[in-house]
């Protein structure tokens, strides 16, 4: 197994993640802020209301709290939202970028729907009421691979501590040399 290039403190007090959905962004937030003591931000949360199927807040509220959750001094932060990105990057102190295949994303998205919410009575984690949506397989089966050069070209432009992670086993590595748990 390949050991990562940096260390989880060469990236910084806030540490970016970016990825497709179903890539495990969330998980590795959550290990690195254990680890850490970082204080944790799903922008997931900070955009879908709580206890609903993923209804969206107003656009305005959620750039609001986008915005106070990037002005804290320390943070580890999973989620894309594009439009609000370049704020966020300019915060960031570092960057990890997830490039997990489809096929595992689609895997993980049916195993957390399936698997994980009922272990929690149904509710995953970030407040969401979650069940197999065609929505969501669309969306990870089409739009996912073709955002893929937008991500990489962002990545090749970033230039302060980063980390790219294309494989479950790179991603397996991170969690062992960081001593990281999920």
């Amino acid at each position: 197994m390949v050991t990562p290039a940096l260390s989880l403190a060469d990236l910084g007090p806030r540490i970016c993640i970016l990825g497709p959905s179903n890539s495990g962004k969330s998980t590795l937030a959550h290990a690195i802020a254990h680890k850490t003591a970082l204080p944790l931000v799903h922008l997931d949360q900070l955009y879908h209301l709580p206890n609903t199927h993923w209804q969206a807040r107003g656009e305005a509220e959620f750039l609001q709290l986008h915005q106070a959750a990037i002005a804290e001094h320390r943070w580890v932060m999973d989620g894309n939202y594009v439009r609000c990105l370049p704020d966020r990057l300019a915060r960031a102190t570092g960057l990890i970028l997830l490039e997990i295949s489809t096929t595992r994303s689609v895997l993980r998205y049916f195993r957390r729907t399936l698997l994980d919410a009922q272990r929690v009575g149904g509710v995953v984690a970030a407040g969401q009421q979650e069940r197999i949506s065609w929505e969501m397989l669309r969306y990870l089966l089409l739009y996912t691979r073709s955002k893929q050069p937008r991500n990489r070209e962002m990545f090749a432009s970033w230039q302060q501590p980063k980390l790219l992670l294309s494989s479950a086993a790179e991603l397996q590595a991170c969690y062992q040399a960081w001593g990281l748990t999920r």
